[in-house]
């Protein structure tokens, strides 16, 4: 597969979802789907029209067919999706609840899955490296201690990494011990672009404040961003064309690359690796030394995109979505402003969906919503089917 945008590599499984609300006791029958947050991460971006590669290890069970040809379907590259006979395919059933909530239930069963036995010996590393953009999340790390060892080895500086994306997506259920928020500072530290939801830092690793003390924790990578549930999200900038965006999608018409103002911001725009790979990794500062954020630290230094108002079906996988989104505006070229408004139409269609993975809206849709001006923006209300509808008949409804 030439030209590859992104390679994302981490563990699938096949989910059932619930017919009717209540207690997993209670359901009785369920639908069979796909989830994964890097595969969703894939499936979004091919859709998109990037081309996109997903490494992983699946059972040669039913299952894992399934997985594989559902992935595969979107347009991506699963030729390096090793198939293990002796270990099974994961997989996992959830309430239709809100997973914030009491309610909601999720069973899990993965514990020795193939997808769990990756290491830097069971994946190609070659095929892992060959994109643009490596897109990993903080689970993989969560699997076993060689999935861990492989998440440090293609984290490791090196002058010829890909452009390494990370999503913290800390699960504390996953991690059996409690390294698990030090390992994910270790990793996120050495990404290139991270994302992490306000409450998630929190829980992690005890920092209140606001983004500005999320920055403060996390200086290195060159683009964090902040994700603040339906608020919004903040994106944080380090290096040549810091706040680059501020004041993007004042009007329509807006083009990308050149000429936009959005080249010299985004890490991959112009093809290019994100400078100092070859420099010692920092050795990361255990979370319990880690002092209390000052809450004087400000996220005046990034910059803010509210998000649409959404009719929420299912809330599962908007993260992943969002994550989606934003990669597809750096590898477009579009200004900060409008790569974080993809990232929350990207969300918002996973969000109007019951399953964890959802089809992103067309492009010339996206595109029409990304350059509304800012009171347009801010009275945007997106409900189930949004993506289908006629970008013109979409707009009508910001009154």
């Amino acid at each position: 597969m030439a030209g590859v945008d992104v390679v994302a590599l981490g563990e699938s499984m096949v989910t059932f979802l619930p017919t009717r609300p209540g207690r997993l006791a209670d359901v009785p029958s369920f639908d069979r789907a796909i989830g994964g947050a890097e595969s969703n991460v894939a499936c979004a971006l091919a859709a998109a029209g990037h081309a996109v590669r997903w490494v992983s290890r699946a059972g040669t069970d039913g299952f894992g067919d399934h997985l594989v040809e559902t992935v595969a379907s979107y347009g991506v590259d699963v030729r390096h999706v090793e198939r293990d006979p002796a270990r099974p395919t994961g997989v996992y059933f959830r309430t239709a609840g809100d997973r914030a909530t009491d309610a909601h239930e999720v069973a899990y069963y993965r514990a020795g899955s193939a997808a769990s036995a990756m290491s830097a010996r069971t994946v190609d590393l070659a095929a892992v490296r060959a994109g643009r953009v490596l897109h990993l999340s903080g689970i993989t790390a969560a699997l076993s201690g060689g999935c861990l060892d492989l998440l440090r080895e293609l984290t490791a500086p090196a002058a010829d990494r890909p452009v390494l994306s990370f999503d913290v997506n800390y699960r504390r259920g996953l991690w059996g011990s409690g390294e698990g928020p030090e390992v994910l500072l270790e990793l996120a530290r050495r990404a290139d672009i991270v994302f992490v939801g306000e409450d998630e830092a929190e829980e992690a690793w005890g920092v209140t404040g606001g983004p500005g003390a999320v920055r403060a924790l996390l200086p290195e990578p060159r683009v964090l961003v902040v994700k603040q549930g339906a608020a919004g999200a903040v994106a944080f900038v380090s290096g040549e064309g810091e706040g680059e965006g501020e004041g993007e999608g004042e009007g329509e018409g807006e083009g990308e690359g050149e000429g936009a103002g959005a080249v010299s911001w985004a890490p991959v725009a112009a093809g290019g690796a994100a400078a100092d790979r070859h420099a010692p990794a920092r050795v990361p500062t255990p979370v319990r030394e880690i002092p209390a954020a000052s809450a004087s630290a400000s996220a005046s230094a990034g910059t803010f995109e509210p998000a649409p108002v959404v009719d929420v079906v299912a809330p599962v996988g908007a993260g992943d979505a969002f994550a989606a989104g934003f990669l597809s505006g750096i590898l477009r070229g579009l200004p900060l402003r409008r790569t974080l408004r993809l990232g929350h139409l990207f969300a918002a269609a996973a969000l109007t969906a019951s399953a964890d993975l959802a089809p992103p809206p067309a492009r010339d849709t996206a595109d029409r919503l990304t350059v509304l001006d800012t009171g347009r923006w801010e009275r945007l209300r997106l409900g189930p089917g949004w993506t289908e509808a006629d970008p013109a008949e979409e707009e009508v409804r910001t009154p």
